[in-house]
């Protein structure tokens, strides 16, 4: 079967309600699964093709199998216009781990040591300034705004903007950089002047501070570093451009600070 029609309009749909293009490629491939697997037409489709498909799903994570929901459940709602509680869309248990984050004198001497100055300027975009690694691929040279010192931040999660002061000693490497890469349109491209990749990213990553971490961890260690370091949470939180909070609160129970005040008798 032909689902380049359903897909096309699921796609549009997407976009309709303005999810990020990342999103839209994301559940749209989910979605083609889906059909390819139940291999009927959308108006076809029942209730129960959409429960067993996801009861019998070996997901690889938690957090792939809530992605699989959202795309399916959208699919369900928005675009085939079923009612949303025929459908037991229910959500796996949330699991309660915490992020892992880099001692920060560690961080600074491998950060400080990398001798290729992309890399060393797509390192510190995370660790020092706390940017998605989304966000890091989408700078442009004129999101840098060198006369107000501030990285503006377009479109974030959320399709949310925000600004991030930016240090001299950063520019100093960014100036480096630009001299000698001379990098068009996007900030950082790969081959053939393409933007760079989430994938490349966490390779960079991965190569200079472990296999076990991934470029967000950068972004969890810069906020752990600022709340160890003084920084109101409430500051951190518009520094990640979080919506809530309630979200930044998770680098509380990270930091250790409040671990050195307890009186062991050990």
């Amino acid at each position: 079967m032909n689902f380049d029609k359903i897909i096309e309009q699921y796609s549009n749909k997407i976009k309709y309600f303005n999810y990020s293009e990342r999103t839209n490629e994301i559940y749209s491939h989910y979605v083609l699964k889906f059909l390819q697997r139940i291999n009927k037409y959308p108006q076809h489709l029942t209730s129960e093709d959409f429960e067993k498909y996801l009861f019998n799903y070996n997901f690889s994570s938690i957090s792939q199998q809530n992605q699989i929901i959202n795309a399916l459940k959208f699919l369900y709602e928005k675009v085939l216009n079923k009612q949303y509680k025929k459908v037991d869309f229910q959500r796996p248990r949330s699991e309660k781990k915490l992020p892992q984050v880099i001692e920060k004198k560690i961080a600074l001497d491998i950060y400080n040591s990398i001798p290729n100055l992309k890399h060393k300027c797509i390192v510190g975009l995370g660790l020092g300034f706390g940017l998605r690694v989304s966000e890091t691929m989408n700078l442009k040279l004129e999101h840098i705004d060198s006369k107000r010192m501030i990285i503006n931040i377009f479109n974030g999660k959320g399709k949310k903007d925000r600004i991030i002061p930016l240090s001299e000693e950063f520019l100093k490497v960014l100036r480096l950089y630009f001299k000698q890469f001379k990098p068009k349109g996007y900030l950082f491209n790969g081959q053939s002047n393409i933007q760079y990749t989430q994938s490349s990213c966490n390779k960079i990553v991965k190569n200079y501070f472990g296999e076990k971490y991934h470029y967000h961890n950068l972004r969890h260690s810069f906020a752990t570093h600022l709340l160890e370091s003084g920084v109101d949470i409430e500051i951190i939180s518009k520094l990640l451009g979080h919506n809530s909070i309630k979200t930044t609160q998770i680098y509380l129970h990270i930091s250790t600070d409040h671990l050195k005040t307890l009186p062991l008798s050990l």
